[in-house]
C-alpha cells in the first residue's frame, strides 16, 4: 500500500497549476447519460474517483475514450445496462449521480446505495423525494434503489436541505422531463453552476443558474457538446493553506478566484497577502499565521471541504481559534491524528477549539477521508522530523499528483510503497 513521506523544508516558492474540479467532473461525466451524442470534456482531473466513474459508465455500455491528458469523449448510445453495482458505488458516493440521468433517459435505473468517505450520514432521501414528486416509482430492495418512470413529469420541488448531489441529480432528471420543474433551496456551488452551464450547451432549458431557485423546462432530447471543467477551488485552497503554514510566495495558475471568496477572506485574516486576477491567485506569507475562526456553511459561505485544512493551519497559528462544522456530523476524524503530532485540539459535538503551538512533531499518521488526508500532508510540511501519511488512496480520490505539485515549489515529499 502506498504512503507519503514528508519532511519540513521551510518556505514554499514558485508556481502550481490547478487541476479541474473533481466535484464538477463527476456530475459532468454522468451527464453523458442524457444524450446519444458524444460529450467531450476537457480539463478533467485524472483522479481515482474519475476512473471509478469511467468504469461505472463503461459497465453500463458507454464508450469512453480518453487520452489520459485530461480529455474525455463519452458516448452513451450503446447503453445496455441501467444498473450501477455495489462494487463500484461502495467506493464513491457520487455514483448516485447516475440515478437521475439514467432514469429520465432510459425509463429505469438501479443504483446501489452509496459508500465513500466515512464523514457521516449523507442520505439520498432528497434525491428520491424529488424523483417521486416527478412521478417515478421507487423502491429500495437488497441495498439498491430501483426506479421506473415512463417519462418524468415536471414538478415543484422544495428541498428540505441544501444538497449538492441532490440538486445535480434532480437537475439532470428534469432536463428531459415533460413540463416545467422548479427546484427550490437548490445548491449554488460553482460545480452545480458548471453542470447547469454544460446542460444548457447540450440543449437544456434552465433558468436561475447560480441562484437557489432553478427552473427547468424539459426538452425532447439533448445533444453533445464540448465543455471545460471548472478549476478545483478546494485543491487551490489546500495549496494556499500550505503556503500560509510554511511561509513563502506561490502563484496558482488556472484558478477561479471568484469561486473562492470566503477562503481568500479567511487567509487574508490569517495574515497572508492575497492578490488575484481572472485565473490566477498569488499568496505571500512572511509571518506565523494568525488564528482564525471557521464556521462551515453551504456556498457561498465557507466550504466544509476546506475545514480540515484551516484547522491544521490553526494548530500552528498565533492564538486560539474555534472551528464549527455544520455540514457533516463526523468530519473531525483528523483531530486525533493531529493531536498525535503535538496539536492541541479539543472537540465537543460539532465544535473544535484549537490552541496554537509553535511547531508540530512528525510521526506516522493514518488518513480517514479525503480532506483529512490533505490536512495531514499540510501538517507534515511544518512538523519536525519525518511524517508518514498512510492510506493515501483517500488523497488520490481528490488530488492529482499532489506530491509532484508540492515538490515543484520546494517541499520534501515522496510517494513510497510498502
Amino acid at each position: 500500500m502506498e504512503k507519503l513521506k514528508i519532511r519540513a523544508n521551510g518556505a514554499l516558492n514558485g508556481e502550481i497549476i490547478i487541476s479541474g474540479a473533481k466535484n464538477a467532473a463527476l456530475p459532468l461525466l454522468c451527464a453523458s447519460l442524457l444524450t446519444r451524442d458524444t460529450l467531450h470534456l476537457t480539463n478533467v482531473p485524472m483522479l481515482r474517483d474519475v476512473k471509478t466513474t469511467q468504469k461505472l459508465l463503461q459497465g453500463m455500455g458507454a464508450r469512453v475514450l480518453t487520452d489520459n491528458v485530461h480529455e474525455f469523449e463519452i458516448n452513451c448510445s450503446g447503453i445496455n445496462n441501467t444498473c450501477a453495482p455495489y462494487d463500484l458505488v461502495k467506493t464513491m458516493r457520487a455514483s448516485i449521480l447516475v440515478l437521475g440521468p439514467t432514469l429520465t433517459h432510459f425509463g429505469e435505473a438501479q443504483v446501489s446505495l452509496p459508500g465513500g468517505c466515512a464523514i457521516g450520514s449523507r442520505p439520498v432521501d432528497q434525491h428520491l423525494k424529488g424523483l417521486e414528486a416527478m412521478g417515478a416509482e421507487i423502491s429500495i430492495e437488497h441495498g439498491y434503489v430501483k426506479a421506473r418512470a415512463q417519462r418524468l413529469q415536471g414538478a415543484h420541488i422544495v428541498m428540505d436541505m441544501v444538497t449538492v448531489t441532490g440538486t445535480e441529480n434532480l437537475l439532470m432528471a428534469a432536463t428531459l422531463a415533460e413540463g416545467t420543474t422548479i427546484l427550490e433551496n437548490a445548491a449554488m456551488e460553482p460545480e452545480v453552476t458548471d453542470l447547469a452551464d454544460c446542460l444548457v450547451k447540450m440543449g437544456a432549458n434552465i433558468q436561475g443558474i447560480g441562484t437557489p431557485t432553478l427552473t427547468i423546462t424539459g426538452v425532447e432530447k439533448l445533444h453533445g457538446c464540448t465543455h471545460r471543467v471548472v478549476p478545483d477551488r478546494i485543491e487551490a485552497g489546500t495549496f494556499l493553506c500550505a503556503v500560509a503554514m510554511t511561509g513563502g510566495k506561490v502563484v496558482l495558475k488556472h484558478t477561479a478566484p471568484k469561486t473562492m471568496l470566503a477562503i481568500l477572506e479567511k487567509l487574508s485574516e490569517a495574515g497572508a497577502i492575497i492578490e488575484a486576477g481572472d485565473d490566477w491567485i498569488s499568496i505571500d506569507m512572511q509571518q506565523r499565521p494568525k488564528a482564525v475562526d471557521i464556521r462551515t456553511l453551504p456556498y457561498p459561505a465557507f466550504p466544509t471541504d476546506m475545514q480540515a485544512q484551516f484547522m491544521v493551519m490553526n494548530t500552528i497559528a498565533n492564538g486560539n481559534s474555534k472551528v464549527v462544522e455544520t455540514i457533516f456530523e463526523n468530519r473531525f476524524m483528523h483531530i486525533p491524528e493531529l493531536n498525535r503530532m503535538g496539536a492541541r485540539i479539543s472537540a465537543e459535538g460539532n465544535t473544535a477549539i484549537i490552541e496554537g503551538v509553535e511547531q508540530l512533531s512528525g510521526t506516522t499518521v493514518m488518513a480517514t477521508d479525503l480532506r483529512a488526508s490533505a490536512s495531514l500532508v499540510l501538517a507534515g510540511l511544518v512538523a519536525s522530523g519525518e511524517t508518514t501519511v498512510e492510506r493515501i488512496y483517500h488523497l488520490d480520490r481528490g488530488y492529482e499528483n499532489i506530491e509532484q505539485k508540492l515538490s515543484g515549489v520546494g517541499a520534501i515529499i515522496e510517494r513510497v510503497s510498502n
